[in-house]
């Protein structure tokens, strides 16, 4: 079974003095605003394509590592990750971070590192982000 999930998006002017919205029509959320300023400097107010990606990035990790770690007979009490998505304006986006902290019993450090890897590699928006750099920093607590 597949499943496809959608979202619209508006926009209204040119690039640098337009706005626009996007709203995720699968789920009924939003709308979102989004505008040039915020994507080029930064914005506590609005939104970005790099934001939703970093969404989705954090969220797919986490259902991957729950799923290797559940695999591997310790699955994790508890998966907070934090994706930073890097655009650089005329270059693109040139980066994600993936930033975990994980409760897990019973599994050495080793085998935590390993298994976040794997994860990440394994992580379906991984695979679509493959022609950027993909780095992670994973703490066991």
């Amino acid at each position: 079974m597949s499943v496809t999930s959608e979202a619209s998006a508006t926009w209204s002017g040119s690039l640098f003095e337009g706005s626009g919205e996007v709203a995720l029509e699968s789920s009924n959320q939003g709308p979102f605003a989004v505008n040039w300023k915020a994507r080029s400097e930064g914005s506590t107010s609005v939104t970005t394509p790099e934001e939703l990606i970093a969404a989705a990035h954090s969220s797919c990790f986490n259902m991957a590592f729950s799923l290797a770690l559940a695999e591997n007979g310790t699955p994790p009490q508890k998966l907070e990750t934090t994706a930073s998505v890097t655009f650089i304006p005329g270059t693109g986006i040139t980066g994600s971070h993936l930033n975990v902290n994980a409760e897990v019993a019973g599994l050495s450090q080793e085998d935590f590192a390993r298994l976040a890897q794997e994860a990440k590699a394994g992580c379906p928006v991984s695979a679509a982000l493959a022609g950027i750099e993909i780095t992670i920093e994973a703490t066991l607590a």
